[in-house]
């Protein structure tokens, strides 16, 4: 007897539990709001630059927090959840292409934030996978960005000499 009392008990208290939970919208109802707000997807130095990229390369797409895996394709042979996995949370801040939608180059804008030894680990895991798919990854950091000459010249030099590669800084060096 004393066995059955502690189950309905522990009904009870599960029942009550549910019914403050969803009273506070902590159990993700879609009956009623949900708790999202409108937020600016580029940071104030990301919309600097987005709009220098637009300026300095206007044959060019440009397209700002991109997943990825919408950029880089998982070879065949492989085991593509295995390895779409390993980068299907991360993004890159912009993407140039030609406009037939060619990838020219990935860019990552860094702050202090990219110092932090997970965040440092995350980066290298993306620039592992942009090197394998012979992408270019350009890196920028906030406090210099650069000005739109500095951009017509890093897509200029890169599109006549295709064996300059970029550094972390992307300054071109000779790949020879």
């Amino acid at each position: 007897m004393k066995l059955f009392s502690l189950v309905v008990l522990m009904f009870v208290l599960a029942g009550v539990v549910l019914v403050i939970l969803k009273k506070r919208g902590l159990l993700g109802s879609s009956n009623g709001p949900w708790p999202f707000y409108a937020k600016r997807p580029l940071s104030q130095p990301e919309q600097v630059l987005y709009h220098r990229l637009v300026k300095a390369l206007p044959d060019h797409i440009v397209l700002a927090q991109v997943q990825v895996s919408r950029v880089l394709g998982v070879k065949k042979g492989f085991k593509f959840h295995e390895w779409n996995n390993r980068i299907n949370r991360l993004s890159y801040d912009f993407v140039v292409c030609t406009k037939d939608s060619t990838v020219l180059a990935a860019i990552e804008l860094d702050d202090n934030s990219h110092e932090a030894a997970t965040r440092l680990e995350t980066d290298n895991k993306k620039e592992k996978a942009t090197s394998a798919a012979a992408v270019r990854l350009i890196r920028w950091h906030v406090r210099s960005l650069p000005d739109e000459a500095t951009i017509q010249a890093e897509f200029t030099e890169k599109q006549h000499n295709p064996s300059l590669k970029p550094t972390a800084n992307g300054k071109p060096v000779s790949a020879a």
